[in-house]
């Protein structure tokens, strides 16, 4: 086993096996990708693949302050040059397209956009903005309407990213209580139509938004992230159908023969509680493609022993955000920067481009 082989993912080479975790920052004025964001993935372009910040494809996605977008021109250019920084550095380039669904307050929204989820179910607890604290907003239920366009939002923003920014593909975000797990969570969906109720409804604005994408842009450049047995952003761990659920995902994504499953272990990062059963495992045994996990990987020895759990890629996130040669560090064992958690979401280069 070596980490630091070259392995193919799709129809692209990654010269390692480490990828870059998507990582809200929070630096993107007007929620346009700036200089600021090319010279930070540009650094960290040694990962065997970058997989970006959650970008929202709707105005009505945009929960928090300052997180990319998508869905305009200015932001499109903004991520062909953010790509073209990657690829100067040979480096591997996905933009993870996030929709806040509830996870919002209006403060943090547009004039014309709203909050929106599967149902008009709150979640608990506070969200920042630029002035504070706030709770989040009741969101709207969404209308058959409103998914129809959601899902043309998820399409045409995978379809510019990849075919006019360059990027190498996309990665959609059905993880972490954002919009997509909000309809997969029995918690914030209580629909009663063909998107809520039964494992497949719940499953079915993923699997239309996969599909479309795939046939837009190609399945190889299409990847999607889960978090079972998450909690984080209110929703439920435990509910009776988890397993039966990711398995039918699963199965259903091999079929479309995207490029890998992005799984998370909220345990690390969320203090999640522990798994009721070998759910990675279950989803690499029905998906049969490339699987992405980790989880507080520090060493050549932590991603060796998510590769040896059945893991084909191991994401590695808040340390790539001190140690931009974390590829460097670990193949030579030097030791790791810490970074400073009260940067993570402020604007400018400080806490960004200075480790």
């Amino acid at each position: 086993m070596n980490i630091f082989e070259t392995v193919k993912l799709g129809n692209k080479t990654l010269k390692n096996k480490i990828v870059m975790a998507p990582m809200t920052r929070c630096r993107a004025i007007d929620n346009i990708p700036n200089d600021l964001m090319q010279e930070y993935y540009k650094q960290r372009a040694d990962a065997g693949l970058i997989i970006s910040e959650g970008t929202s494809p709707s105005p009505n996605g945009l929960g928090y302050p300052r997180i990319p977008g998508a869905f305009s021109p200015a932001q499109i250019e903004g991520w062909k040059k953010v790509a073209e920084s990657v690829h100067d550095a040979n480096g591997v380039f996905f933009v993870q397209l996030m929709h806040c669904g509830r996870i919002s307050a209006s403060q943090n929204l547009p004039d014309g956009a709203e909050t929106i989820a599967p149902s008009p179910v709150p979640a608990a607890g506070e969200i920042f903005t630029e002035t504070g604290m706030v709770a989040h907003d009741n969101p709207k239920e969404m209308s058959e309407a409103d998914i129809a366009n959601a899902i043309n939002e998820f399409v045409d923003a995978a379809d510019n990213l990849v075919n006019k920014a360059g990027v190498d593909g996309i990665e959609v975000h059905s993880a972490n209580g954002y919009l997509l797990n909000q309809f997969l969570n029995p918690k914030s969906n209580k629909r009663t139509d063909d998107y809520g109720g039964s494992v497949e409804n719940r499953c079915k604005i993923v699997l239309e938004i996969i599909e479309k994408i795939s046939d837009r842009i190609g399945a190889d450049k299409v990847g999607i992230r889960f978090s079972p047995y998450g909690e984080f952003n209110d929703m439920e761990a435990f509910h009776d159908e988890v397993e039966i659920q990711f398995v039918y995902l699963a199965e259903k994504l091999k079929e479309l023969g995207i490029a890998y499953i992005h799984i998370v272990d909220q345990r690390v990062a969320f203090n999640a509680p522990e798994f009721k059963t070998n759910i990675r495992g279950a989803i690499k045994q029905h998906f049969e493609g490339t699987v992405i996990s980790g989880g507080n990987v520090q060493s050549v020895e932590d991603a060796e022993a998510i590769i040896k759990e059945g893991a084909d890629l191991i994401y590695v996130g808040r340390p790539f955000i001190s140690n931009p040669d974390f590829i460097e560090k670990i193949k030579e064992d030097k030791p790791l920067k810490d970074p400073n958690p009260d940067l993570f979401y402020t604007p400018g280069a400080k806490g960004y481009l200075d480790y």
